[in-house]
């Protein structure tokens, strides 16, 4: 599961088990890159948090199943395969057209964006290339570039925080070697999941 310690669900106590019982799922199961926070349930929590804001919050513009796109792009670029397996699964439950499901993870495992995306969606695709491969390249153009593509300003925000976000969680599962055996991959949110709610706990 990882390399370091971890509490499974029937020995959670305390915060911890009030954490686990929020994102276990029906049928009992627990993200493991969340179960690697167990020894420190505060940043489980913050984790959760960030993760629900900057992917399902209802104050984003951009559609759950682009900004999982983007994610899952950044994962395929820093080699993380946890996190690529698990939001690949999220594209596919998120996008209705199983074929277009399909040419999008396609795309994106082969580092070829512009098979599956055009227009706006391939700019920001670009962006979030350049930002995880050489962030020290990003000017003040490619947020102009953005702007042009037909992103308003709050767009690109949702943009880079997803990308920076799968900067930190790709780090975290590889530095600990967390891995998907003997888990379920690929669950979202449900629409009645409130980022909000999760927030305030």
């Amino acid at each position: 599961m990882s390399w370091i310690e971890t509490v499974p669900y029937e020995k959670a106590t305390g915060r911890l088990k009030e954490l686990y019982d929020r994102i276990v799922s029906p049928e009992g199961d627990l993200d493991h890159i969340m179960m690697a926070h167990s020894l420190r349930p505060h940043t489980m929590h913050a984790h959760m948090t960030i993760y629900k804001y900057v992917l399902y919050h209802s104050g984003n513009s951009l559609p759950s199943w682009f900004l999982e796109s983007l994610g899952a792009y950044v994962s395929v670029l820093n080699g993380c395969t946890y996190c690529t397996a698990h939001h690949f699964g999220a594209v596919f439950t998120l996008v209705e057209d199983r074929n277009r499901a399909l040419s999008i993870c396609g795309a994106l495992a082969a580092d070829d964006p512009a098979h599956a995306f055009d227009g706006k969606e391939l700019a920001a695709m670009g962006y979030a290339q350049a930002l995880t491969l050489d962030p020290e390249s990003i000017t003040e153009d490619d947020i102009r570039e953005l702007r042009e593509a037909g992103y308003s300003d709050g767009e690109i925000l949702e943009i880079n925080q997803v990308v920076s976000y799968f900067a930190y969680a790709n780090r975290m599962v590889m530095g600990l070697g967390v891995s998907t055996r003997e888990e379920t991959v690929g669950l979202a949110p449900s629409d009645s999941d409130d980022p909000d709610a999760w927030g305030h706990v």
